[in-house]
């Protein structure tokens, strides 16, 4: 069998094991004390460099398409309650479109409202609507041919987890493509 040993021979031949547990502070240390690990060019210490922020695009597709409801319930079905919710439903998420922004900043997600990017707190949990990718345990579109929500949970507000939900009223492609890079694969929302 044969014995591997870290120091370096002329050190281990020139002093004892009773002189080495003496000077160093016991075997063990004396003998990883001339042990160097290699070098690949960076230290732990170092950060990695930090991602640009991403605000996706709005999409006005979901509020087209309520919309489009609304007018065929009224004009093809004479379904007038049916219309009535469509249309302002429709008119509700075009006008969030344009106030209500994603932003994708290096280590969390944060939405916030208008051009000003005013921070608001969570209506439902309280709290800031921001949130560390790391505290993400899921996330997934629905549907991923037309995505209509984006949901995710994370840990963040709650230990046991917190869902949210929002509608898509944002550039879906976008969306995706940044939660795929800051927060892993969806379990289930692969681009089809």
């Amino acid at each position: 069998m044969q014995t591997f040993t870290l120091m370096r021979p002329s050190v281990a031949a020139s002093r004892s094991s009773a002189q080495i547990a003496r000077s160093s502070g016991g075997p063990t240390r004396a003998l990883f004390s001339n042990f160097k690990l290699p070098s690949f060019g960076g230290t732990a210490s170092s950060k990695l460099a930090k991602r640009e922020t991403i605000i996706p695009d709005p999409s006005y597709n979901i509020p087209a398409v309520l919309l489009g409801t609304a007018g065929a319930s009224h004009f093809l079905l004479g379904n007038d309650i049916a219309a009535g919710i469509s249309g302002i439903l429709g008119v509700f998420l075009a006008v969030q479109a344009s106030r209500v922004k994603f932003i994708f900043e290096d280590e969390y997600l944060e939405v916030v409202i208008g051009e000003q990017k005013v921070k608001s707190e969570n209506a439902f949990v309280g709290g800031e609507n921001r949130w560390k990718y790391d505290t993400f345990v899921n996330w997934e579109f629905w549907w991923p041919g037309f995505p209509v929500l984006v949901y995710f949970k994370e840990t963040q507000t709650k230990p046991e987890g917190q869902i949210h939900f929002f509608p898509l009223i944002f550039n879906g492609k976008q969306v995706y493509e940044v939660m795929v890079e800051r927060c892993g694969s969806s379990k289930n929302s692969g681009p089809k």
